[in-house]
This record gives C-alpha cells, structure tokens and sequence, in this order.
C-alpha cells in the first residue's frame, strides 16, 4: 500500500474539500481516465483495492497510472479512551480528491474495455466519479471555450448598445 516515505510532521489537521481541482485534472498519460465528480479523501487500501480490480479485469493487458497519493495522516484515538490527552495515533493515510480530479489513467486497450474496468475501479471508491477520454475531454474543453466566446460577445453587445 502507498505511504509517504517520511513527512516534515506526523500529524495533521483535518483541513477543507471546498471548490474545484485546482490540478490534475486533464488526462496526461493514457487515452482513458477516471474523473472525481464529487469531493472526499480515498485511503491507500481503496487505492490499491481499485488498482487491483482495473488490472485484474485487463488480465494485465495494457498500462495503468495511479494520478493520486495518499499524503494525508488520518489519526485515531484507541477505543474506550477518555476525552483529552491529545490526539490519537496515525492509523492510515489518505488523498484528498476534489471535483475535477483525476484519479487513474489507462492506454493500450479499447474503449469499451477500459470503461468498464473504470467503472470496476469506481465501486471500490468512496466518491463517485466517471470515465473519460481524450475525445471526451476535447468536446468538453471545446463546450467551456465557445461558452466564453459567446458570453464575451454578449458584453460586448451590452457595452455597444449602452
């Protein structure tokens, strides 16, 4: 399971999921991948549970990339512990994943195949997420530009009338 190798501090505060992904949202090494729709943290047992569940599927046919990694110490008191003297133990690691975020990548094996085994690895996650591709991405970044051209004319005419 993944882990960081050592960290500057043991533990962490519990911080917050608001907005968007601000990275790592645009497929970069494969022709399939697998996008977060809503925010959440995934440990390092679900990564690897998911990983196993893609590669099995694809009986070890073409590449995968795991695009997350779990950076977060998630700590846990001992059960039947009195209230106070301070915070428990680091029990697991884990990523936190926004919407946007892509969390697998895939190559070297079709469409039909590859979505599948996406959506194979989705049940093992505690967000919900779909699959996309390259062609996929290219229609919806085409729809985001025409979206802000049309809105930039819209001023414009707003500006000429005014």
């Amino acid at each position: 399971m993944l882990s960081p190798k050592r960290v500057k501090w043991r533990k962490q505060q519990k911080g917050k999921m608001r907005g968007r992904a601000d990275r790592g949202g645009t497929i970069f090494f494969g022709e399939f991948g697998l996008q977060a729709v809503e925010c959440g943290k995934i440990t390092s047992r679900q990564i690897e549970a998911a990983r196993v569940a893609m590669t099995r599927y694809v009986k070890r046919g073409g590449k995968i990339w795991v695009r997350i990694f779990p950076d977060k110490a998630l700590t846990k008191k001992p059960a039947e512990t009195r209230m106070g003297s301070g915070k428990g133990n680091v029990e697991e690691w884990a990523a936190v994943i926004k919407p946007g975020r892509l969390l697998f990548e895939m190559a070297g094996i079709t469409q039909a195949e590859a979505f599948e085994a996406l959506r194979l690895a989705n049940n093992k996650l505690p967000v919900s997420c779909k699959p996309i591709s390259k062609a996929s991405e290219a229609l919806a970044q085409a729809a985001v530009l025409k979206a802000k051209q049309l809105k930039v004319e819209k001023k414009a005419a707003r500006a000429a009338k005014a």
